[in-house]
């Protein structure tokens, strides 16, 4: 895998988890909007400290990802299409 791959490869994953983490201890504000009874965004969403656990599970879960891609345990260059020759 090359440099471009596994950056692309970190974004991909970096923005799954992003998705995944936001829920995560947020709670709505307690008085709805008066005119349309919405409750709107979470009073703490926490944007910061989220962005950093998404990034450190990005980083574990990307260098989980390289291993594998670059072990011989999991090939599609030499695997059971060279065994039919």
């Amino acid at each position: 895998m090359n440099w471009f791959t596994g950056a692309v490869l970190y974004v991909l994953i970096w923005w799954t988890v992003l998705f995944a983490v936001l829920p995560v201890g947020t709670h709505p504000v307690t008085e709805a909007d008066e005119h349309t009874g919405w409750r709107g965004a979470p009073a703490r969403p926490r944007l910061g400290l989220k962005a950093l656990a998404t990034t450190l599970i990005a980083a574990l879960i990307w260098f989980g990802a390289y291993l594998l891609i670059t072990s011989d345990w999991l090939s599609f260059r030499h695997g059971w299409l060279m065994l039919q020759d």
